[in-house]
């Protein structure tokens, strides 16, 4: 199983959050959870582009993660 690093910041507040039951830090668990994320995702979608056995698989990471990167269709290859 692969492993995630998260920042020792997340880390604590998420202690806090489920041991101490401190929920004032709710929003920002949730946006640097979906922030790491995000970064899985686009992480393995690059991986996929070129990895992928057939071009066209390749071709739909290479497309999806430009996507997700926000990169207009105008400036792709």
């Amino acid at each position: 199983m692969k492993q995630v690093q998260i920042s020792e910041d997340l880390f604590l507040s998420l202690i806090k959050y489920h041991i101490l039951e401190y929920h004032n830090d709710e929003k920002e668990i949730v946006k640097e959870l979906q922030q790491k994320f995000d970064s899985v995702v686009n992480r393995n979608l690059y991986t996929k582009y070129k990895t992928a056995p057939s071009e066209e698989e390749r071709e739909k990471a290479r497309q999806e993660y430009l996507n997700r990167k926000g990169i207009h269709a105008n400036f792709r290859w």
